[in-house]
């Protein structure tokens, strides 16, 4: 049985947003258990998202690194491969023309 493996995109979102989840459980518990603020009346699912968002994101950055290389390589690689082909189509046009 041959399992495709995923691409570098799809694997570095995933892992982006299991940093999210993680980062929001902490906050969350944080919060539940007093160690934090819980924010303005109602306002406390936000203040978990937000503050998440805000941890995740330096997170993402330094432990991501190499997923993020590898997705912004495959990246290239494509539009490398589909300017290539493009120019190809062009200078097939450009000779049927002449």
């Amino acid at each position: 049985m041959n399992i495709a493996k995923p691409s570098a995109t799809v694997r570095y979102t995933a892992m982006r947003i299991a940093v999210f989840v993680g980062c929001m459980v902490f906050v969350a518990a944080l919060v539940h258990f007093g160690v934090m603020p819980a924010g303005l009346g109602d306002a406390n699912a936000i203040w978990v998202v937000l503050l998440a968002l805000v941890l995740s994101a330096p997170l993402s950055f330094v432990l991501l690194r190499k997923q993020r290389d590898e997705m912004s390589a495959q990246i290239v690689t494509k539009v490398e491969s589909a300017k290539a082909k493009l120019e190809a189509n062009r200078t097939q046009e450009d000779g049927v023309t002449q």
